[in-house]
């Protein structure tokens, strides 16, 4: 063995040195943060909006209530809050918070969309189903998931005993 050390020595010496290398260079060189990306953040100076924003930036600003020409508002009394759920359905349309899964928040969003009525809805088919399901936005998935046409379905045809029967009572 002392023959092998004392024939290999240099060969040993600078495998030892290559080992200290290689462990400075992944246990200490590696640590160092380098920042070298030129891009500006949000928050910096003369940066552009974020691109998730430019919707709303660009944006036409909500309405609001007009007020009356001469700036003085009107002295009506304000009227009671209703609750949601004691709302009457829309100029002739079916009360949709009736069919499971679907509260008055997706109601109103239906509504929006011109969907007021049980019967519509029954006659959704599957491209139909997609194309509302993309605008539900973080509600995508419940019109499948709850069956609102099955549910729809029953209430369009009046058959109060078998929506009950399968769905159970809404009101």
């Amino acid at each position: 063995m002392t023959e092998l050390l004392q024939t290999y020595w240099p060969m040993l010496v600078a495998a030892l040195v290559v080992g200290i290398v290689i462990a400075w260079y992944v246990f200490s060189a590696s640590r160092k943060t380098r920042v070298t990306g030129t891009s500006k953040d949000v928050l910096d100076e003369g940066a552009a909006p974020a691109q998730r924003n430019k919707a709303l930036i660009d944006a036409a600003p909500a309405a609001t209530p007009m007020a009356p020409a001469d700036g003085v508002p009107p002295t009506t009394p304000a009227a009671e809050p209703v609750p949601a759920k004691a709302a009457a359905p829309a100029s002739g349309g079916d009360e949709l918070t009736r069919i499971k899964g679907l509260g008055p928040k997706l109601a109103g969003t239906l509504r929006d969309m011109g969907v007021t009525s049980f019967a519509q809805i029954a006659a959704w088919d599957d491209a139909e189903i997609d194309r509302v399901d993309a605008q539900l936005g973080r509600f995508q998935g419940r019109i499948r998931r709850d069956d609102w046409v099955g549910q729809a379905k029953l209430l369009a045809s009046g058959d109060e005993a078998g929506f009950t029967g399968k769905y159970g009572n809404t009101r």
